[in-house]
């Protein structure tokens, strides 16, 4: 027997941050939309915690401990007095390191196929409490769709969406390190009052709405200084998309992957086109959101 879970990648519509806090983590207010870029995770029985990985990027992708996939198996069978004995095989075609929760979403991925497999029978709040311990962005990669993410990120509210939402994103040459952002961004914010991180009312009417024009007024990533002062030739992807005729371009949460909203899948192909002819990055994906979190596809 063997259990395949299907994950989506995440945009961060809106990313506010606050200031560190004593355990070295930011206050969030953070706005996430599941699109339909996905990473598959198959759990199989085995004789001791094996991870494999195939597809774009997968050299990139640790197969030890380390991996969220093999952390998300070791924390469920750890709960329940399992012995961790799977097999975890990842098809990725999320970026590696490119801001979209690709490693987060492999631990939601294999968090809910370990524990089909294992017939554990937690519940939704169990393994929502086991994401948060594996990572801020874990839980809204099982819970999917859109949600307002604070605390870390980790506490989530759904939100309603009134539409589709097409997007163009553009991967770069290279990856970003997401604690090597935040130290950047708490580099750039020394000895400023950095305020308290809120959810944007108009962005969060511009869900509700459908309203792609009203969406592209609203977003933002307080992360985005950061990640261009660490990588500032994403400047000359963001001018690409916004050439290209994109409502709105902003840094993909951590980066370095840059996120364009279209007025629709149409537009969203037009611009991509413009944007694998600029040169100013490495490869280019369309999709659409709000998409499901963690499914079971096969089991």
């Amino acid at each position: 027997m063997s259990v395949t879970v299907r994950v989506p990648a995440k945009v961060n519509v809106q990313l506010a941050v606050g200031a560190a806090r004593p355990d070295g983590f930011h206050d969030l207010a953070n706005v996430f939309l599941a699109v339909g870029l996905h990473d598959e995770v198959t759990a199989t029985p085995a004789e001791e915690l094996r991870v494999t990985c195939e597809g774009p990027d997968a050299a990139q992708v640790p197969l030890d401990r380390t991996n969220l996939a093999a952390r998300a198996a070791l924390a469920l069978a750890g709960r329940y007095g399992i012995e961790p004995a799977v097999h975890l095989h990842i098809a990725k075609d999320i970026p590696v390191a490119g801001g979209m929760a690709g490693g987060s979403a492999d631990g939601a991925g294999a968090l809910l196929a370990c524990d089909t497999l294992w017939g554990t029978g937690a519940s939704r709040e169990e393994l929502l409490d086991i994401c948060a311990e594996l990572g801020s962005d874990v839980p809204f990669s099982l819970v999917g769709g859109a949600a307002l993410g604070t605390g870390r990120g980790e506490k989530l509210r759904p939100l309603d969406v009134g539409g589709d939402f097409s997007w163009v994103f553009a991967m770069a040459e290279r990856g970003l390190s997401t604690p090597a952002v935040f130290r950047e961004f708490d580099r750039l914010t020394e000895g400023l009052d950095v305020p308290e991180p809120v959810a944007s009312e108009a962005l969060l009417d511009a869900l509700a709405e459908g309203d792609p024009e009203a969406l592209a007024a609203a977003v933002s990533n307080d992360l985005q200084p950061a990640a261009l002062s660490l990588f500032p030739e994403l400047a000359d992807t963001l001018a690409a998309g916004s050439a290209a005729g994109a409502l709105a371009g902003l840094v993909s949460g951590s980066g370095p992957t840059t996120a364009f909203l279209a007025r629709g899948a149409g537009a969203a192909l037009e611009i991509a086109d413009a944007l694998r002819a600029s040169g100013t990055c490495r490869a280019v994906r369309t999709a659409s959101g709000p998409v499901p979190g963690a499914t079971v596809i096969r089991a």
